[in-house]
């Protein structure tokens, strides 16, 4: 069989369709862009001095922040790469710098390119790689916070967008995490909790391949959050939507400022603890970077808000009439709030005196009969509670109240150390069901032992109460709430255990698994956390309830994790598992480690990190008592006998009796 021919090519096609690629190429070739400058407001220094490659000069705006200069570039471009060059003896205001594409002049649409991490070098050019597919008319620069836009020399590379070009398969984030842009209406400032401002917010998840672009209005939110530097937010979004994936389609979110927590991740962290607790709902939520009219504002938690909707606090609504019952039974969610008296809509409980909030029905829709109604159900549990049999399940307070939900969110306050686990109680009643629902849980910023009012938390529940953190004395209650709780927490020992069990060993709450959560998310945040941290210098700085700063965000979250770790144990040691309530079978536990004797110390060695030691006498007082945190444990003995055990992590206990002089 004869080899086919080989086509016969020619140097004239071979040099055809070089020219026709080189063509191609020069069409498409990245470079250096011009177009008529453009700024707000400048000063003398005006922003042709951006781009006239003169070091010398420099664009320097009137007002000291929101302010930008950059280009017009008549038609969409491709943005590839971005050079820039500080005033000469001001290289550290354009740290945090960032650059934006848009195609409206305004920038209502603008999306970020990318930021300055770090203070550039003066005297010569700094370049940043751009990655986005989308075309842009307008670029710029937005200086950061308090810095008068200060720029020597702006560059920007690309191409003209071919027909078709510009789309949104990939655009740009500022680190690993999502990016929130929010523009308001003529820049105004968001400096109110109550005022609503219209605007527009660009989200972008999903490695920049996911992005949601809508109107929206925007506040301020929270209580002590709202006092710092860096402010929390509430949005309401035009349309519902689903951002970052999360579970609920809504229109309303929150962007919590984590400002007292340095490590940015307790309260993810609680929100998964609660979630492995089996708590009927949890918020979630996602770290992310968020930008304000240009500027750069820090590592955020976009997060649920709070409220009843499907996905969310799933009660029956108000006066819809296809879900079956008596309306007016139900349903309704209120808070135990400390803050409630500045609420729309508040009341005093009518037996405890117990300040409480309602958050639904809504305040510009509540009857005054629907506040009568759950006002009087709110006293039936509080009767019950002060009973004589408060414990009967006909008469007492499990007949108004889902005790497990109650020790769900009880046993996820404990384990977090959460000073403020009853400072603000969400509980919420079902159209025609007689219980009250505790949850979700919320606000943990100076929970995991992050708190001076409670710290150490370890030391003080191991040595001097013996007792629940919220039992000490020294956690926060609204008033009167104890009266509620204390009867509750010490009369469901039982359900404690049962539930702390099912969690620890059907639910995968243990100390592994928290660790390696805290671990992905810690990694997340790496870089975003340098930037947070540089928006916001507070690493060195005892701030809000902190009781230290140590100075870098590694050590704030070894910190974190060592507590998770010693709390587990003492947990564990405190309510008690009993297998009989989970899937698992007992499996047989070794004791480890040895104990020395000396006069009047005892040395423990080789037990694992969490250990509990306690030290009785003969006749059974506790005389000491401590956790294991290195390979040697010194404990004091006191004269004669007595009887040294040590309770592991896993469960297993040892024993020693032990004669010291």
């Amino acid at each position: 069989m004869k080899a086919p021919k080989r086509p016969h090519i020619t140097k004239r096609a071979v040099a055809t369709t070089i020219a026709l690629l080189l063509c191609t190429c020069m069409a498409r070739a990245d470079v250096l862009l011009s177009g008529t400058p453009i700024s707000s407001p400048a000063s003398d220094n005006g922003p042709s001095n951006a781009f006239d490659n003169n070091y010398s000069t420099f664009f320097a705006s009137n007002e000291r922040s929101n302010t930008w200069v950059g280009l017009d570039l008549n038609i969409p471009h491709i943005i590839s790469r971005i050079g820039f060059s500080p005033r000469q003896g001001y290289s550290s205001r354009m740290q945090l710098g960032l650059f934006e594409g848009a195609n409206r002049e305004d920038f209502s649409d603008a999306v970020p390119l990318t930021i300055i991490s770090s203070a550039p070098a003066e005297g010569r050019n700094s370049y940043l790689r751009v990655e986005c597919s989308r075309a842009f008319r307008y670029v710029r620069y937005v200086g950061p916070n308090d810095c008068r836009c200060n720029v020597s020399e702006l560059f920007f590379y690309g191409h003209p967008a071919d027909d078709g070009e510009s789309n949104d398969s990939r655009l740009s984030t500022l680190t690993s995490l999502p990016v929130v842009s929010i523009r308001t209406e003529g820049g105004k400032t968001i400096d109110s909790r109550s005022t609503w401002i219209d605007g527009t917010a660009t989200i972008i998840w999903n490695n920049g391949a996911s992005i949601i672009e809508d109107s929206l209005r925007i506040r301020g939110r929270g209580n002590a959050s709202w006092s710092f530097p860096k402010k929390p937010y509430r949005i309401k979004l035009n349309h519902k939507a689903r951002p970052l994936d999360l579970r609920a389609k809504t229109n309303d979110w929150t962007l919590i400022n984590n400002y007292g927590d340095k490590t940015l991740i307790r309260n993810l962290v609680a929100f998964n603890i609660a979630e492995r607790m089996g708590m009927k709902w949890t918020p979630q939520g996602r770290l992310v970077d968020v930008i304000v009219n240009g500027e750069y504002e820090g590592t955020y938690q976009f997060c649920d808000q709070v409220e009843v909707q499907k996905k969310r606090v799933d009660v029956a609504k108000i006066g819809n009439e296809d879900v079956p019952g008596d309306p007016l039974t139900g349903g309704y969610f209120i808070e135990l709030d400390a803050y409630s008296s500045g609420e729309p809509v508040h009341f005093t409980s009518s037996v405890l005196g117990m300040p409480v909030t309602v958050k639904y029905p809504d305040d510009d829709e509540i009857t005054k009969e629907q506040i009568d109604y759950i006002k009087a159900y709110l006293a039936k549990l509080e009767n019950a509670v002060k009973s004589k049999d408060y414990t009967d399940e006909e008469t007492g307070y499990p007949a108004f109240l889902d005790v497990n939900s109650f020790v769900q969110h009880f046993l996820t306050g404990e384990l977090a150390g959460n000073t403020d686990t009853y400072y603000s109680v969400y509980m919420s009643k079902q159209r025609g069901a007689p219980r009250f629902v505790v949850g979700p849980v919320w606000d943990f910023d100076i929970a995991f032992d992050n708190d001076n009012r409670t710290h150490n938390i370890l030391t003080r529940t191991y040595n001097q109460y013996q007792q629940f953190l919220c039992l000490s004395g020294t956690a926060s209650y609204a008033s009167n709430v104890y009266n509620l709780v204390y009867k509750i927490i010490n009369s469901t020992s039982d359900v404690q255990t049962e539930e702390w069990s099912r969690a620890r060993y059907d639910r995968g709450l243990t100390p592994d698994t928290i660790l390696a959560f805290i671990d992905s998310l810690a990694a997340v945040a790496s870089k975003s956390q340098q930037l947070n941290f540089t928006r916001w210098p507070i690493l060195n700085t005892v701030l809000h309830q902190n009781f230290q700063a140590l100075g870098s965000y590694s050590k704030e979250v070894d910190y974190l994790k060592k507590y998770v770790t010693n709390r587990f144990a003492w947990m564990d040691s405190k309510v008690g598992i009993d297998l009989k309530y989970t899937g698992m079978k007992p499996e047989p536990v070794v004791p480890q480690g040895t104990i020395r004797i000396a006069p009047g110390m005892a040395r423990l060695e080789g037990f694992p990190e969490g250990s509990y030691v306690r030290v009785l006498d003969v006749s059974g007082r506790e005389m000491f008592s401590a956790t294991v945190t290195d390979f040697s444990t010194d404990v004091p003995l006191p004269s004669g006998v007595a009887v040294v055990t040590v309770s592991q992590p896993d469960g297993a206990v040892k024993t020693f009796k032990t004669t010291s002089r």
